[in-house]
């Protein structure tokens, strides 16, 4: 086996929070098997991307960091260089052919295979490197793990072919590995049963598919054990979950997770429940029942539809799952809607929106409901009526926040290959510019109601004006060193750093339950340091906002 105690990994994450995910769990796994990790790529033996093909943005970052690997080869021709997650799966083996500099692709289905694509790599590079430099320089190692179309040839997952969920059941969880972070990233889904003509998710991570709901409490006990006291739960459709165990598989004693099901839109517990079935609402209240050290339980993403009243309930009656909602609506018309193929209406996602306030807008108790969107702009044929229709949406939902994007192609998607791009760009620009400033003026309406009110607080660290301050612009994250998204400056454990205090307090950021941003200050010397206060939870007046900002004292 290659001495991978001197091989030192550089890994830039790009996307979102399931690439997060990823990222960590790959750097657990590698770290485990001894590579050290860095947060400089140009001290790394090893430089990885984790990808991701949903924005235009992300993807010609990556290209651009390849180009920048290419450069360097020259000088380092035993740099193995890495493509992992959707931009890997999705462009296969042509990849490596536009960019040799490539020696290893991973898929994020087969990202349990890498560390034996990895040494692999590392060998084959080293022994061409030594014997014929100007070779290992042009030529790529070529290891390639990629799921393909096999995840969908079958109605139910054969349980040896689900390797992937030894990548979560082998979490590296220690006290060491999270000292100073109090929040972490649970997946309970995988893959994606939608087929939006505008996303490539299902093609790169394949079918939707549920892990066991045991696995899952599990591993949230050994995370609590660390000191996480906030768990956000990933799906794609998170709320699709649905673990049907009559029908579990088990491999050498190991329960295997399952394919999803596929179900007309209902709102009515029937839909998803059944003999002994656990449903999203029965894993959120067993978490929540079962787990008392997590003090605040998010998920991520929903979808409208099939979203049942049970969770809903179970949400209102458990005090500790935060009341913020993320749910995309992509346009605010029904024409548009068909086009993408996103499988509801707008009256449907109305009544979804009136069923959410119903059970869960309590601002007299300090618990107002929040609800978070995604916007598209310019999709194609979209006319001036149904731009006019998703300004209407957006006044409607009163999201605290909603990410607006305007429409770029994504290949591998239907409408890449099918619909042709009509919307010049500067209409594009336009429609995004008018929509951005109906939500932001939403967003600050919505900020200015809770000035009076009491909440409380889970606090992240310091505030961006404090690292400014201090000149440590540090991202809060995941804390696993080495790990940097999207280009940003490597991630942090979440702490004050011993930079020099400036002034008589110090200024701290956290989130209210329903994920607003609030501010407030703490003695710089005093009973309590302001390390003392980040990862806890503080109860805060509010006293000043500003969009999507919210200023107060503690109490």
């Amino acid at each position: 086996m290659t001495n991978k105690s001197t091989k030192s990994v550089y890994l830039e994450t790009f996307g979102c929070q399931m690439n997060e995910l990823d990222s960590e769990l790959v750097a657990g796994s590698l770290g485990a098997l001894g590579y050290q990790f860095t947060s400089q790529a140009d001290q790394a033996d090893i430089v990885l991307y984790n990808t991701c093909s949903v924005r235009e943005r992300a993807e010609q970052k990556v290209w651009s960091r390849l180009g920048e690997m290419k450069v360097r080869k020259n000088n380092q021709p035993d740099l193995v260089v890495g493509v992992l997650g959707c931009m890997a799966e999705r462009d296969g083996k042509d990849l490596i052919a536009r960019m040799p500099v490539v020696d290893l692709m991973c898929g994020p289905a087969e990202l349990d295979k890498l560390p034996e694509l990895l040494d692999n790599a590392v060998r084959t590079k080293s022994s061409l490197a030594v014997n014929d430099p100007e070779i290992a320089i042009r030529r790529s190692a070529k290891q390639v793990a990629l799921q393909g179309n096999a995840s969908r040839r079958s109605s139910t997952l054969a349980a040896a072919g689900d390797s992937l969920e030894s990548l979560d059941l082998g979490r590296m969880i220690s006290p060491v590995d999270f000292d100073g972070r109090r929040s972490a990233y649970v997946r309970i889904t995988r893959g994606c049963n939608k087929f939006c003509t505008y996303c490539v998710v299902p093609h790169t991570r394949g079918a939707e598919i549920h892990r066991p709901p045991q696995h899952i409490i599990d591993e949230i006990k050994a995370l609590a054990d660390t000191g996480i006291i906030e768990i956000t739960l990933l799906g794609q459709t998170v709320n699709h979950y649905r673990f049907e165990h009559d029908s579990a598989v088990t491999l050498d004693g190991i329960v295997q997770p399952q394919k999803g099901r596929t179900y007309k839109g209902s709102h009515n517990r029937d839909a998803f429940a059944g003999a002994n079935t656990t449903t999203f609402a029965d894993l959120l209240y067993r978490i929540h029942e079962e787990v008392p050290q997590i003090k605040r339980l998010r998920f991520l993403t929903s979808y409208p539809r099939d979203f049942g009243d049970d969770v809903l309930q179970v949400i209102r009656d458990c005090p500790r799952i935060c009341r913020f909602i993320h749910v995309p609506a992509q346009t605010g018309s029904n024409r548009m809607l068909k086009m993408m193929n996103r499988g509801h209406n707008i009256e449907e996602y109305d009544e979804f929106i009136g069923r959410c306030n119903e059970f869960l807008h309590q601002p007299e108790i300090g618990r107002p409901l929040m609800l978070g969107g995604d916007i598209i702009v310019g999709f194609p044929t979209e006319t001036e009526e149904d731009h006019e229709l998703t300004k209407q949406l957006l006044i409607r939902s009163r999201y605290k926040n909603c990410f607006i994007f305007k429409y770029s192609p994504r290949p591998g998607t239907v409408s890449y290959d099918k619909i042709p791009d009509d919307i010049p760009d500067a209409v594009k620009k336009r429609r995004n510019n008018e929509l951005l400033m109906i939500q932001t003026d939403i967003s600050d309406s919505i900020a200015q109601d809770q000035i009076g009110g009491e909440f409380d607080i889970f606090v992240e660290g310091l505030s961006r004006h404090e690292h400014k301050k201090r000149g440590t612009d540090v991202k809060p994250g995941s804390g696993m060193v080495g790990i940097t998204i999207g280009g940003a400056e490597p991630q942090a454990q979440i702490a004050v750093l011993d930079a020099e205090i400036q002034g008589p307090t110090v200024q701290l950021s956290g989130r209210t339950d329903g994920d607003l941003i609030v501010f407030f200050d703490v003695p710089a010397v005093g009973l309590q340091s302001p390390n003392d206060y980040i990862g806890k939870i503080v109860r805060a007046k509010i006293n000043a906002a500003d969009k999507l900002t919210l200023a107060g004292e503690l109490v």
